[in-house]
């Protein structure tokens, strides 16, 4: 259970105790403040009966007491403690015997200051001594300083045992609480970017015949809001962490992405995304001068290693221009268009007089996504050139055009079934066959002027065929979309990617097959992520095992995945608002719906998105309808 309010974060498990085992502990920037919390009360530990998420931020744990074994099985004190990312413990013993109780209470605390990646290693090194500070104890080691406050201050406090002791009167019904306090020293109190009132994330809600909609979206939200993080260097801009616990800084790729699929709550984020990654774009001259610099990442049984690099660099222009169609303004526009001419000129210099965009290492394959990615790039970009009078878009346009007739007659492969893309093309021109969920970044095409999607790479049977392979068993779990199909070589249903289900892969299946009208296909991917949604809470993990999904049976989690994470929580806003289909042309002053006709999850409606900087809200009927419910004065109904 992680409750997250980035920069702090509190891990525990479902038995409420901190034991100092494993990743339990407050966390603060990556260090741990606090590995041990275990209370006993009267002498012994309670019971715990319920552990629940309250919020992003926040779990809270019940536990019982028997102080009177003469009073029969029933409990007579019960034990609430509410634990907080800032943190913050508030434990609160509450009395139901009717007779007035003097309880000991005992506090055991302890820490190992020790950063994550040395506890995730297996490497962190035993507790540190303690010592009585004012109304708590501290701990000092070569690396900071932790200190945990009370208050009410303890009645004794132990540093050879690390204990806090007090005696507390509770009379009959009442209730006494203790609030514990962590921080590292010197850090003040924890203000998480998502809880201020300058978050850039709109509190959009939902509502319909599904209830899974409204908790999936709420969830998503605090998700978010949990992930937001400051640029240290520009306080004013914000960007999501990728996330939590293994992933608590900046992936160029994944903040991208996430922000993407966010823009129906705002362009904010978007915005910040965009500033804080262009002032690491790298300078020229040089080959890589205009990329915006990003990690290796594995690919698969099937294809080496490939560069985040060249995905941020495609996906910063293909961002802003859509961006700009949702709202974002013409100043923030104007200030962000020199990054995004420099990832443009990057594309065109790096492909050159061919029609394909290369991998980053000499002599690497030609990716399929890649190839998606950079078609994409190039349209939206010339659209945002034009828009912006600037020179170059025709260019780009010529190339996309080049582009698309050469991967129709080098990336098909043709087959009994009626053919599939290619996963990639290598040096020696032969094709990798495989089927996996990169192939969805074909649909993805990206959003034009007059709420126009921009032409794909593949052609209407190419796409077609695409449609019922991504909604075959094969790639279709039950579950959501597998990230490699159930028969290909070395599928691994745990694979992060050759076979578990990648949230945000699904969600841009679905966005995609239901833009090209594949509303079978689009709902069973759709649904399937509902019912997984369900069983995670509705806290979705960035991936989890690609298993078949059986009657009564439950999606497996991956035990490497970040949860929450930003593109998996970003992935249940794009789910749930596809079905509304709203595509904004904020500087026309238009707004287009295309919603899912076939009304999948029944009557849906969405209050609080925003389009052209105002509040915007939509409902579906259950025969597939769309009206506009509320918007900004100047935008019109688009055909």
């Amino acid at each position: 259970m992680i409750c997250v309010a980035l920069p702090g974060l509190a891990i525990s498990t479902e038995e409420g105790q901190l034991t100092g085992r494993g990743l339990e502990g407050f966390y603060r920037a990556g260090r741990r403040a606090l590995s041990r919390c275990e209370i006993r009360v009267a002498g012994r530990e309670p019971l715990a009966v319920q552990a629940r998420m309250a919020s992003a931020d926040r779990a809270r744990f019940v536990g019982t007491l028997r102080t009177s074994p003469q009073a029969g099985p029933d409990p007579d004190v019960i034990v609430e403690r509410n634990r907080f990312a800032d943190g913050t413990e508030r434990i609160t013993l509450h009395s139901a015997a009717s007779r007035p109780l003097r309880l000991p209470v005992e506090i055991v605390l302890g820490t190992d200051l020790a950063d994550l990646g040395a506890i995730a290693s297996g490497s962190a090194g035993p507790e540190l001594p303690a010592s009585v500070h004012g109304s708590g104890l501290r701990w000092s080691c070569a690396t900071g300083n932790a200190s945990v406050t009370a208050e009410p201050p303890p009645a004794d406090a132990l540093a050879s045992t690390g204990l806090l002791r007090w005696e507390l009167d509770l009379p009959p019904g009442g209730s006494r609480t203790v609030e514990l306090r962590v921080r590292p020293d010197g850090a003040g109190p924890l203000r998480a970017v998502g809880r201020a009132a300058t978050s850039p994330l709109a509190a959009a809600h939902a509502e319909g015949d599904d209830l899974r909609v409204p908790a999936l979206l709420r969830t998503s939200i605090e998700d978010l809001q949990a992930l937001l993080l400051r640029d240290s260097a520009n306080p004013a801009d914000t960007h999501l962490a990728a996330g939590a616990p293994w992933r608590c800084g900046l992936a160029p790729a994944d903040a991208l992405i996430a922000a993407r699929m966010a823009l129906p709550l705002g362009t904010g984020l978007a915005a910040g995304t965009l500033r804080i990654l262009a002032r690491t774009q790298l300078p020229g001259p040089g080959a890589q001068s205009g990329m915006i610099p990003g990690p290796r990442r594995d690919a698969g049984p099937h294809l080496p290693p490939q560069c985040t690099g060249t995905e941020a660099t495609l996906l910063f222009p293909a961002l802003l221009a859509e961006a700009r169609r949702w709202g974002l303004s013409e100043q923030d526009t104007e200030e962000l268009l020199p990054a995004a001419e420099s990832c443009l000129t990057w594309l065109r210099t790096t492909v050159g007089d061919g029609p394909y965009l290369h991998d980053a290492n000499q002599g690497g394959p030609v990716r399929c996504e890649t190839q998606a990615h950079a078609h994409r790039a190039a349209l939206l970009g010339a659209d945002l050139l034009d828009a912006c009078g600037r020179e170059g878009g025709a260019a780009l346009r010529q190339w996309a055009q080049t582009l698309r007739t050469a991967f129709r007659e080098d990336f098909w492969i043709e087959d009994r079934g009626g053919g599939r893309p290619a996963a990639a093309r290598r040096p020696d021109g032969s094709l990798v066959p495989h089927l996996g969920a990169a192939a969805v970044h074909l649909l993805d095409t990206g959003l034009l002027g007059g709420g126009e999607s921009a032409p794909g790479l593949l052609d209407k049977a190419g796409t077609e065929h695409l449609a019922r392979l991504l909604g075959s068993p094969v790639m279709d779990s039950g579950w959501g979309l597998r990230g490699l199909g159930a028969k290909e070589p070395g599928f691994n249903p745990f694979g992060h990617r050759a076979g578990a289900v990648r949230v945000q892969e699904t969600a841009l299946a679905v966005a995609g097959l239901a833009a090209a009208g594949y509303e079978k296909e689009a709902s069973s991917l759709l649904r399937g992520v509902l019912v997984a949604a369900e069983t995670f809470s509705y806290r979705l993990p960035e991936m989890y095992a690609g298993e078949q999904r059986t009657e009564g049976g439950a999606p497996l989690p991956h035990p490497a995945a970040c949860r929450p994470a930003a593109t998996a929580a970003a992935a249940g806003v794009l789910l749930l608002t596809t079905l509304a289909g709203v595509r904004p042309d904020a500087p026309a002053g238009t707004v287009t719906l295309r919603p899912v006709r076939s009304a999948p999850l029944g009557e849906i409606g969405f209050t609080g998105l925003r389009v052209a900087g105002a509040p915007f809200s939509v409902r579906v009927s259950r025969l597939g309808l769309a009206m506009v419910e509320e918007a900004a004065d100047e935008l019109q109904l688009g055909v």
